[in-house]
């Protein structure tokens, strides 16, 4: 598949599944409903890697490398800002995961001998900038009494996890592993280890029978997770994790565009400019890759 049309599955299914998740909130609790997703996500991994590639037998030196892949990428990060969604906008918690985009960049140039690219950095930074000023009102507003900076802290830990998680992935695919065999076991394992975070926590497992909720659940397990996982790592392996994060600055694009049109959200100066600077910051970055 070409390295556009991969970038593009990213950032839509990604950009538009949070409207999945308000669905998830309510009478599951956040660690179970993540646990539902990444178990069920678990299932349809499996079933098409059987159906299209076959099962790649790992060593137990791999299994460890991919549980923690798991640990970082489909449990802690997500329990960590979902925790921070209580007290934050998706603004705030869009702008402190775009700092993947540093945290990628400095990890692979620390843990795996990738080069600090110029367009990738000035890309960066102009990504930034444009996120800041996307939601600058409510950056604005927040000051150092605020209990809100507990959540943006928790947002960023997140945030670490999730780049850990690439890093690990991007080694992964450095040793001949496949995609699909790789993310089946690791959603597998972050299932497991939420599942087991729950009966420690004494939260109860329980499933919402309301069709919301399960549509929603599928939505996220099978489009938002294991479709756009598999096309999120292979552009890992194609391009780098530096530029493959550079998906996390359109997320928030795509959902103030639907949000534009079924929540009439109203754009300002500010925004606009900051919608111009991602994406004059993700051309910049993308500049060179070849599909």
């Amino acid at each position: 598949m070409q390295t556009t049309l991969l970038y593009a599955v990213t950032v839509v299914i990604w950009g538009t599944s949070w409207f999945a998740i308000k669905y998830q909130l309510g009478l599951v609790d956040p660690l179970v409903s993540i646990a539902h997703r990444m178990a069920l996500a678990a299932a349809f991994c499996a079933l098409l890697t059987q159906f299209t590639q076959g099962f790649v037998r790992l060593n137990l030196r791999n299994h460890l490398r991919i549980f923690f892949q798991g640990l970082c990428l489909f449990s802690c990060n997500y329990l960590l800002i979902y925790t921070a969604t209580a007290d934050l906008s998706s603004g705030l918690i869009a702008v402190v995961f775009s700092t993947m985009v540093a945290l990628n960049a400095l990890g692979g140039a620390l843990f795996l001998n990738m080069p600090l690219r110029a367009p990738v950095v000035i890309g960066g930074l102009l990504g930034l900038l444009g996120m800041a000023a996307l939601f600058y009102p409510e950056l604005e507003a927040l000051s150092l009494s605020d209990p809100r900076l507990q959540a943006l802290l928790l947002c960023f830990l997140g945030t670490l996890f999730a780049s850990a998680g690439n890093l690990v992935a991007a080694g992964s695919l450095r040793q001949g592993l496949p995609v699909l065999t790789c993310n089946t076991w690791g959603m597998f394992y972050g299932a497991c280890t939420l599942y087991v975070a729950a009966l420690v926590l004494d939260v109860p497992i329980t499933v919402d029978l309301s069709r919301e909720y399960l549509s929603s659940l599928a939505y996220l397990a099978f489009f938002a997770t294991v479709l756009a996982f598999w096309a999120y790592v292979s552009l890992i392996g194609r391009i780098g994790p530096d530029r493959a994060a550079y998906t996390t600055l359109l997320f928030p694009i795509v959902a103030l565009v639907v949000s534009s049109f079924l929540e009439s959200y109203a754009w300002t100066l500010w925004s606009a400019g900051g919608l111009f600077l991602v994406l004059a910051g993700n051309w910049l970055a993308m500049r060179g890759v070849r599909s």
